[in-house]
């Protein structure tokens, strides 16, 4: 089954908002389970969400041009509500799919979009975050199926750069006053390096 079949019916809110993002130059990127689906393993996931390096400023235009892409608020006060949690709710008319836009403004945010690559899906190319910033965006989330995310794409990508995702969680979970933010998924990047080296694990 290619990607885009595995997609199902978020393939079409996939497309609208990968033209959204477009229309602002690339300054954004899916993240989530459809990330982590590609990246990784397919698993179920219900909504898009994506990142977009915007200020609360723009959120008015973003709306407009949102509603162009047949992607609309669904909720009442959705300008409101995006200024003040900086996310903006959506919903693709045609699927009835959530679309989720975080507006990105930390140092990692513009970062991690930066590095960010395009990734084929059919006949659409995606922009997705690197596997190691999927790994610190879930850390942050740190739901247990984000956990399970992180399991995963440590297992699918042996080459991870482990020192980066070290220093982006440590810093975020200093930040949050939350340790368990890196020690959590800690032992399972040790481990993985321990088995790239041939260290037999005990």
């Amino acid at each position: 089954m290619s990607d885009a079949e595995g997609l199902g019916s978020l393939l079409a809110p996939l497309i609208a908002v990968q033209r959204l993002l477009t229309r602002y130059h690339e300054r954004g990127m899916i993240i989530g389970g459809i990330a982590a689906s590609l990246l990784g393993k397919p698993r179920f996931t219900a909504d898009v969400d994506v990142v977009l390096l915007l200020s609360v400023t723009d959120i008015p235009q973003l709306i407009a041009a949102a509603i162009q892409e047949g992607l609309t608020p669904r909720i009442t006060d959705a300008e409101g509500f995006a200024k003040r949690h900086r996310v903006l709710l959506l919903r693709h008319d045609a699927s009835g799919i959530g679309v989720d836009i975080s507006l990105g403004m930390l140092p990692f945010e513009i970062e991690a979009i930066e590095r960010s690559q395009l990734h084929t899906v059919g006949t659409l190319n995606v922009r997705l975050p690197t596997p190691e910033d999927l790994i610190i965006l879930k850390a942050v989330a740190h739901r247990p199926k984000d956990l399970l995310d992180i399991h995963t794409l440590i297992e699918c990508y042996p080459d991870l750069d482990r020192e980066r995702i070290e220093r982006w969680v440590r810093e975020f979970a200093d930040a949050l006053d939350m340790p368990e933010l890196w020690e959590d998924i800690a032992s399972w990047l040790t481990n993985k390096l321990k088995l790239r080296k041939g260290v037999k694990l005990i």
